[in-house]
């Protein structure tokens, strides 16, 4: 078997299999959904074999039943492929009253019209993105989120991460299969990844014809507008400026697409309880999935980001939303983003289900910290916490070597220690 790098993944699949009869993996092409199933699955059936495929669907149309057999954990891979699929696992579930039956993986959103019940109370649904700095070995994992809303804030460690690193580790992504390679070698992977989504997926995804050219000059306007709110507006007049024509509705189609894809993932909005009515802007933060696809639809490498910092800041940002949606995953976490009226902002809120919370900016270089901090430390001081809890902790993450705790209670952490 290959060499695995374990995943986080792993220990929130198996956290399902004991409470659920099914758990469908979703998650964009490449991220190693299935690699990290087949380590629970005892047996597997791969809809996409070549050459038991056309059999494969057909008897899915018959008697879905039979595709079921096999030891459990039973992994299910594509399988959106046979829809009919889904009401056969979930009946079969309620016939045997017990869990961990079934793994299934897919690379776009269920289709809920070609499934008669949602699978609530059977099937758990996991979105699993491709790998973070601690995954691949690249973050020494010396703070622990898990830690910090703990209160465990005592942090004090260095990381051996360089600028120029973080600038290879955007371009590279999390691709499992872009570890350990050369950039150029990296550079043609996710070309021709993005390839694939705009030539092929964007129409397969919900069976509607779009054009491939359309797709990737969308993909280049939102790459550089990573890390803002801007408007679909916005984005609309970038890609008319390229002789481009488009409607707003036709854009919202292929955003909608790319979304279901898992190749966009944008970050919403946070609206605490504030002691003022301020108004709060509800506009949600663009992100790909990975912020190597931006880096590719721009046509850049490391070298040009070392150039320009102002866009490799807002690459790293991207990067570091990627990896805390990871470890959150841990904790029961949900990642948001805050602005208000007044321009006071935080690059990332992580809220948990238990009503803690914690606020980050994020800033690439040290020099920036104190602006990072100061504006963590207003936004503290604007929420009403007679009706919401205090922050657990506030933070600045930074590409710099160091973590600490400054004498404000703000804590500084390179996002080469970070770790769930």
């Amino acid at each position: 078997m290959k060499n695995y790098y374990i995943r986080i993944m792993d220990d929130v699949l198996k956290e399902e299999l004991d409470a659920f009869g099914a758990v469908l993996v979703t998650g964009p092409k490449w991220c190693g959904k299935t690699t990290t199933a087949e380590q629970l699955a005892k047996s597997v059936l791969y809809m996409q074999q070549p050459d038991k495929k056309e059999g494969y669907l057909e008897l899915a149309k018959l008697q879905p039943s039979l595709l079921l057999q096999g030891d459990a954990p039973r992994l299910i891979d594509e399988w959106q492929m046979a829809p009919e699929l889904w009401d056969a696992i979930r009946f079969d579930i309620d016939q045997k009253g017990t869990e961990g039956i079934y793994i299934l993986t897919g690379s776009t959103v269920v289709d809920e019209s070609k499934i008669s019940h949602s699978g609530t109370g059977r099937i758990s649904r996991l979105l699993m993105r491709t790998m973070s700095l601690f995954e691949s070995k690249d973050s020494n994992g010396t703070v622990s989120l898990g830690d910090l809303f703990a209160g465990k804030t005592d942090i004090g460690s260095k990381s051996s991460l360089t600028i120029n690193d973080i600038a290879k580790l955007i371009v590279r992504g999390g691709f499992p299969n872009s570890l350990n390679k050369s950039e150029k070698i990296v550079n043609r992977q996710i070309a021709g990844y993005c390839d694939v989504v705009a030539n092929y997926d964007i129409s397969s995804v919900d069976g509607v014809r779009r054009d491939s050219k359309r797709t990737k000059t969308i993909m280049k306007s939102y790459a550089r507008h990573i890390g803002t709110q801007a408007s679909n507006s916005t984005i609309l007049a970038d890609i008319k400026s390229n002789n481009e024509t488009m409607e707003l509705k036709t854009l919202a189609s292929y955003l909608l697409a790319l979304e279901k894809l898992f190749v966009i993932e944008d970050l919403p909005a946070w609206s605490p309880q504030l002691r003022s009515k301020t108004a709060i802007r509800t506009s949600h933060t663009r992100h790909f999935i990975d912020p190597a696809i931006a880096v590719r639809m721009l046509d850049a490498n490391s070298e040009d980001l070392l150039f320009d910092l102002k866009t490799m800041g807002f690459l790293f940002e991207s990067l570091v939303v990627r990896d805390l949606r990871i470890y959150s995953q841990t904790i029961d976490g949900s990642i948001f983003h805050y602005r208000d009226k007044t321009g006071l902002e935080a690059d990332a809120i992580i809220h948990l289900s238990n009503g803690r919370w914690g606020a980050i900016e994020v800033k690439l270089g040290q020099e920036r910290v104190e602006e990072g901090a100061k504006n963590l430390l207003k936004l503290s001081s604007k929420i009403d916490d007679s009706k919401m809890n205090k922050p657990s902790f506030l933070a600045v993450i930074t590409g710099s070597e160091f973590a600490y705790k400054r004498d404000d209670g703000v804590l500084v952490i390179p996002i080469g220690c970070l770790k769930p």
